[in-house]
């Protein structure tokens, strides 16, 4: 081979696109729970856009964000989807360092609804005051977003009764007369709708919580040191699927896979968006919210807990 066809090959073998490097940890296990914040986890998973990075995904169910942070202190969970509240405090109180790798969830119009039943006393945000409402958790993000969006339509939050009810039980609260109000998500508010015709008294998800980050995916610090690679490869899949939910139509297919939630319910739920990438600013909005309501006494570095 003459001198210039070797260089030529070698020119080409240097300007050909290099396979990222094979992650560290290929096999994770991932907290996922049956609700429509983490679909874009279960789209990448049905995709095959996990496999395509080299990972093999177990996903684990979890019964709440909170329920998970400390399986991935322990190692038995990589990774797992949380609402940013429980990280946020659990970080705050030295219960694990955790860093955020997805663009996660947020709440987009009609998707936090404050809701009462037919022919209630409550017909505007302002009758609400010294009502009882349920939250799922109290001083969680539900609570907190209720709070804001309460005084923002002018009504005290201090006047406000909240009952902890679990969101598949607060259509039956309602009803009962247990509670006065509910603060539902999907698909719980469309299906109270369509079961006993509960309307909506106030969008928690709108005015100075309109577009509120909700939950995403959370490692430890240390497995996102140890395995950059991994990670790298984690939120690429994560990334193709969060275009994905773009379209609705992928979203309305892939619920009904691991949710409740029927196909014709999947066809009228109110949707948030998933987001390309998340940030400390937009973060900070949670914290801010904590602290406003005594969740928090501190402040929190949010911006080193997101991922570059």
């Amino acid at each position: 081979m003459s001198l210039l066809a070797v260089l030529l090959a070698a020119l080409v073998a240097c300007s050909a696109p290099q396979a990222p490097a094979a992650p560290e940890h290929p096999h994770l296990r991932l907290g996922v729970l049956p609700i429509v914040d983490d679909a874009h986890l279960i789209r990448a998973q049905a995709a095959g856009y996990f496999a395509a990075e080299g990972l093999t995904v177990e996903l684990v169910t979890v019964q709440g964000g909170a329920a998970a942070l400390p399986r991935l202190v322990t190692g038995d969970l990589d990774l797992t989807f949380t609402n940013y509240v429980s990280a946020l405090l659990g970080q705050a109180q030295g219960k694990g360092t955790f860093r955020f790798v997805d663009g996660g969830y947020q709440a987009g119009p009609n998707t936090l609804l404050i809701m009462t039943k037919p022919g209630s006393v409550i017909r505007s945000p302002r009758d609400l005051a010294g009502k009882k409402i349920a939250v799922n958790t109290l001083r969680n993000i539900v609570e907190l977003t209720a709070r804001s969006a309460l005084e923002t339509a002018g009504v005290d939050p201090g006047s406000v009764t909240f009952v902890e009810v679990p969101f598949p039980e607060m259509a039956a609260a309602l009803q009962s007369g247990q509670v006065d109000a509910a603060f539902t998500v999907e698909p719980f508010s469309t299906q109270a709708a369509l079961a006993f015709g509960a309307v909506s008294a106030l969008d928690a998800g709108s005015g100075a919580t309109a577009g509120i980050p909700i939950g995403g995916v959370a490692t430890t610090a240390g497995f996102a040191a140890e395995n950059p690679r991994t990670v790298a490869a984690f939120r690429r899949a994560v990334a193709r699927a969060q275009a994905d939910m773009a379209d609705r139509s992928v979203v309305e297919q892939i619920l009904p896979t691991y949710t409740k939630i029927t196909p014709d319910t999947a066809a009228l739920i109110a949707l948030g968006t998933w987001p390309a990438t998340l940030d400390g600013v937009r973060l900070q909005r949670d914290v801010d919210l904590m602290r406003q309501y005594g969740v928090l006494t501190a402040d929190l570095d949010v911006g080193a807990m997101v991922l570059p």
